[in-house]
């Protein structure tokens, strides 16, 4: 019989600690501890209770836990001496049938890890899907953690144990998280689609009107007919991918919602994506259940955020705010293809571009889905956040010139030196901004023209990023290192150009709309943790003609995103659906 959170809470401890045995490796003490939490509304909320546990055990404990797991294909496995769950999730995963040479290899790699760290290897194998990761990802992901430094991975270990205590609570509860598996698995079919040159060698690339970018388009355009029961769908002028659910009033106002179907070049399955699918699910279920909302739902899926294939960006969400610029048709990619032909060739009617406007009075709002990004969430093993504001931001491409002299011949104090001007002003930036909560700037690109290991450098080029919650500290910031350039080039003897290319306003989430998502992450039993998003996203856009606000997923593999590395598990995706199905219930409840 499956356990329920009623027989959890109305059990004594010792019952509690006996009911959750072997959700974490021979470590009843955090059940033990994690009764006094009790009662318990959710399974997340037991889940992070479990977490905090673990948290506040410190590091021996934490230690301890780790040591008490057994090796991936190691002794215990060949003795046949796992934990029942143990042997279940290696043997999903094909450990307990690895060929000779997958098991030396493991062998080795179990050596050398528990040599570098003092506790054993451990990863959540049976996956994000929940069904087990294959051999060959297994071992990749234990070689490329053995190279993280001790404290990185003794908190990466950590996460692993409780994403293996999640499955097993799952196991227990008999829940399967069947909303985000949906969107899972549609974001994995999605994946299949890539541009040429990346296709070859297993890379995600979908830019703007390739092949792979139409596919993805008329995928979601049926996914949204079909399966979901939208009631309108069509690819726009610009090829957004727009579906509308009508509500009960088909004359009624609209909730405006969606993200970007487009990818960076080797990236990853759900930047973007994942702000389409989980608004899709949502219309999925209201669609099977023959429900009607008091307004309606309009999900687009914006056809350019990224920027990769010609230089606009936010080109999808741009064109609905009437920002699509008629220059921008006469940009050429790196092949020579402009814009103008790529769309005609994909069948798109330029001439209809000014159609694509959406007069705000229409709309009630826009929200976004969005995986995170960043390492916050994974780090507070919180899976949801409530974004506050959208940074502002602020690019430059500049060169600092000095004069190029022999290496040898040219004394310290004799030297214009470019490159040396250039790491000052790296070093700067980075106090400066680490001087300021929420603010960032980065100097991502340096380069030596022509530099040679006999030659101080006569010129060097940087770039420089500058980003804030809000655009008074952005600029304040942005003023003092224009500052510090101009005097260390002036002391050194030295010139320089900057050039602007790029400045976005900060996007304030609206204050009605931040309170509807953290109201949604509360009803979970979370704690709705607010956060800025460093990052920019198609709700800048929108921001600027309605208000909007924003929801963030956490992410694996400590939130790396632009990377074959972003992951998210289909628990946290459904939770993700059901805070935004929460949020359409509040609103619907508000618009009656």
């Amino acid at each position: 019989m499956a356990l329920t959170l009623q027989a959890l809470n109305a059990a004594s401890a010792a019952e509690f600690a006996a009911l959750l045995d072997g959700v974490y490796e021979h470590s009843p003490w955090i059940a033990e501890r994690a009764a006094a939490k009790r009662p318990f509304a959710s399974g997340a909320q037991l889940q992070l209770a479990l977490v905090e546990v673990v948290r506040d055990a410190g590091r021996e404990a934490q230690l301890a836990l780790l040591r008490a797991h057994p090796e991936l294909a190691g002794r215990a496995m060949v003795a046949k001496t796992l934990t029942a769950e143990s042997t279940n999730e290696q043997g999903k995963a094909g450990l307990t049938d690895c060929t000779p040479e997958e098991f030396a290899r493991i062998q080795r790699l179990n050596a050398d890890y528990n040599a570098r760290f003092g506790f054993p290897f451990i990863l959540a194998v049976r996956g994000p899907r929940g069904t087990g990761l294959g051999k060959a990802e297994i071992i990749a992901t234990f070689a490329r953690r053995l190279a993280n430094p001790v404290d990185f991975e003794l908190a990466e270990a950590l996460r692993n144990v409780h994403r293996i205590a999640e499955i097993r609570l799952a196991d227990k509860f008999g829940h399967a998280p069947e909303l985000g598996n949906r969107v899972w698995d549609w974001a994995e079919r999605l994946a299949q689609h890539s541009d040429p040159g990346y296709a070859e060698r297993g890379e995600l690339t979908v830019t703007y009107l390739t092949e792979a970018h139409r596919a993805v388009a008329q995928r979601l355009a049926h996914w949204m007919r079909s399966d979901c029961g939208f009631d309108e769908v069509e690819i726009d002028a610009v090829g957004n991918v727009v579906g509308l659910y009508h509500g009960s009033d088909h004359a009624a106002p609209r909730l405006l919602t969606g993200s970007h179907y487009d990818t960076v070049r080797n990236g990853g399955k759900y930047d973007g994506r994942l702000g389409i699918l989980v608004p899709m699910a949502c219309v999925r279920e209201l669609s099977r259940a023959g429900r009607r909302l008091p307004y309606g739902l309009e999900v687009v899926g914006f056809a350019e955020e990224e920027g990769q294939r010609y230089k606009a960006t936010f080109l999808g969400s741009g064109a609905l705010v009437g920002q699509f610029d008629e220059k921008w048709l006469e940009q050429a990619d790196a092949d020579g293809v402009t814009m103008r032909h790529a769309m005609e060739q994909a069948g798109l009617c330029i001439a209809d571009i000014p159609k694509c406007r959406r007069n705000p009075a229409r709309y009630l709002g826009f929200v976004e889905a969005h995986i995170e990004q960043g390492p916050v969430l994974n780090e507070l093993d919180l899976p949801l956040g409530v974004v506050t504001s959208i940074n502002g931001s602020v690019r430059y491409i500049g060169e600092i010139v000095g004069m190029a002299s022999h290496a040898g011949t040219t004394p310290m104090d004799r030297r214009r030196d470019a490159a040396a001007a250039a790491a000052e002003l790296v070093l700067y930036a980075e106090r400066r901004a680490a001087a300021v909560p929420h603010l960032v700037a980065t100097v991502g690109m340096l380069e030596v023209p022509n530099g040679s290991i006999n030659v101080v450098p006569g010129r060097c080029r940087f770039s420089l990023d500058i980003r804030a919650t809000t655009d008074e500290v952005r600029d304040a910031c942005e003023a003092d290192v224009k500052a510090e350039l101009a005097r260390l080039c002036e002391r050194r003897g030295l010139a320089f150009t900057l050039e602007e290319t790029m400045r976005a306003s900060a996007a304030p989430s609206d204050p009605a709309w931040q309170q509807r998502w953290e109201r949604a992450v509360q009803a979970l039993g979370l704690p709705p943790y607010r956060m800025p998003s460093g990052a920019g996203h198609d709700a800048m856009k929108l921001h600027e003609v309605m208000p909007q606000a924003m929801l963030f997923q956490r992410g694996l593999n400590s939130g790396i995103s632009h990377n074959p590395l972003e992951a998210i598990t289909a628990d946290d995706t459904e939770l993700c659906v059901r805070a935004f199905q929460t949020l359409l219930e509040q609103l619907a409840t508000e618009t009656r």
